[in-house]
C-alpha cells in the first residue's frame, strides 16, 4: 500500500480507449480533466487524476452509462502480467485471490472482499478515495470488469445471481442488463457480484500449473519492487503536510496506512537519510515560516495549528529555524518587503 493511492497506466488506458470508441479523443479527454498530456508517459497515476480521467469522460461523452462500458472493455492485457497470472488460474476462485494478493499493481484505490457462503460468494468492492469523492462511474467499471474477465477466463459468459450497487443508478436499466444479465440493485449496503460456487470453482480452460508459477514470480516480484518504492520521502512529506494539525500525526499511523511496521518504515526512511521526526520537523517549519510571513494569525494560533503544546515552545522552535523568534522575524521580513 502506499499513503497516497495510485492506480497503474493500464487502467488509466483502459478509461481513455472507451472514451475514444465513444469519439473522444485522449487530448480532449486529458485537456477536460486538467491533466497534462505527459501524464501518459507515468506508469502510475495519483488516484485523484483517474478520478478527474473519469468526470472528464463522463462530461466529454455524455454517457452516464460510460463506465459499464469501460468495464465491458476490461481484458488481461488491461493489467499486464496480472491479467496473465489470472488466466492460467486452477479456478476463478483462484484467480480472485490472487487477485486480491496482486491488487495494488492494478489500483490500491480499492480492494477487493470475499464473502462465502453455502451455495453462492460475494465479491465486493470496497473504493478507497483520495482527497476527491470517488468517482460512481469507476465503481461500476470495476464491477462491470470483473463479470467480463470471468467471462473471458471462462469461456462462457458469466451471469451473476445478483450485483447490487451502494450507489444510485447512473444509466438506464439496458446498459445494466446488456453488461451484467442477472438482476441489479442500487443504494444497497455494498458493491458486489454474487457469484455461484460451482462456476468459481470449476477448472479454468487455460489453467496451467506452470506457466502460473512463472507469473506469480514475475508478479511477486514487482509487487516487492512497488513496495519498495512506498514510504518515499516525497510521498510521506505530502502525507504529513496534509494532516498537520493541533494533533500531530505519528509514525504509528503513517505505518499502518502503508501496511508495513514501524521498524520498516523507520529502515526505508534511513535508507533515505532520513527519519520520520526530521520530516514531521520539516513540515512544521515550511508551514510556520508561511503561515508567520503571509497572514496576521496571531501567534498563539499559529502554535496551536501546528501541535505546539504551549507558545514558548514553538518559539523556540522558531528560533532554531530561523535564529530569530517569530515577531523579530515576521518584522524585520516585512521591513525588507518595503524597501
Amino acid at each position: 500500500m502506499t499513503l497516497e493511492a495510485t492506480v497503474s497506466i493500464g487502467w488509466v488506458n483502459t478509461v481513455i480507449a472507451a472514451a475514444q470508441r465513444l469519439s473522444v479523443d485522449k487530448d480532449t479527454l486529458l485537456a477536460t480533466a486538467g491533466i497534462p498530456s505527459a501524464a501518459s508517459e507515468l506508469e502510475r497515476w495519483p488516484i485523484d487524476d483517474i478520478t478527474r480521467l473519469w468526470h472528464a469522460a463522463e462530461r466529454c461523452t455524455g454517457d452516464p452509462g460510460v463506465g459499464l462500458k469501460v468495464g465491458a472493455e476490461f481484458t488481461p492485457r488491461s493489467i499486464s502480467g496480472v491479467g496473465f497470472a489470472l488466466q492460467s488460474a486452477a479456478t476463478l476462485r483462484e484467480a480472485v485471490a490472487m487477485a486480491q494478493r496482486f491488487q495494488r499493481l492494478i489500483s490500491d484505490g480499492g480492494r477487493f472482499q470475499v464473502l462465502a457462503g453455502s451455495t453462492a460468494t460475494w465479491l465486493v468492492y470496497h473504493p478507497r478515495q483520495g482527497k476527491l469523492a470517488f468517482s460512481p462511474h469507476q465503481i461500476e467499471a470495476v464491477l462491470a470488469a470483473v463479470v467480463g474477465f470471468a467471462s473471458w477466463v471462462t469461456g462462457a459468459r458469466m451471469k451473476p445471481l445478483r450485483v447490487q450497487f451502494s450507489q444510485p443508478r447512473l444509466g438506464p436499466p439496458q446498459g445494466y442488463e446488456t453488461a451484467f444479465h442477472s438482476p441489479v440493485d442500487f443504494e444497497q449496503a455494498f458493491s458486489g457480484v454474487l457469484v455461484d460456487n460451482e462456476i468459481l470453482d470449476q477448472p479454468l480452460p487455460q489453467a496451467d500449473p506452470q506457466l502460473a508459477q512463472v507469473h506469480t514470480r514475475y508478479t511477486t516480484a514487482r509487487l516487492a519492487a512497488l513496495s519498495m518504492n512506498s514510504a518515499s520521502v516525497p510521498e510521506l512529506q505530502r502525507w504529513l503536510a496534509a494532516r498537520l494539525g493541533p494533533v500531530l500525526p505519528r509514525r504509528a499511523e503513517a505505518a499502518e496506512a502503508l501496511g508495513i511496521s514501524e521498524r520498516t518504515l523507520a529502515r526505508r526512511l534511513r535508507d533515505q537519510g532520513q527519519t520520520f521526526d526530521n520530516l514531521l520537523d520539516e513540515v512544521r517549519r515550511q508551514r510556520a515560516l508561511q503561515a508567520v510571513a503571509e497572514t496576521t494569525t496571531p501567534l498563539p494560533e499559529i502554535a496551536e495549528s501546528l501541535g505546539f503544546a504551549e507558545v514558548s515552545t514553538f518559539y523556540r522552535a522558531f528560533r532554531r529555524w530561523t535564529g530569530l523568534p517569530p515577531v523579530r522575524w515576521r518584522k524585520q521580513l516585512t521591513t525588507t518587503s518595503r524597501r
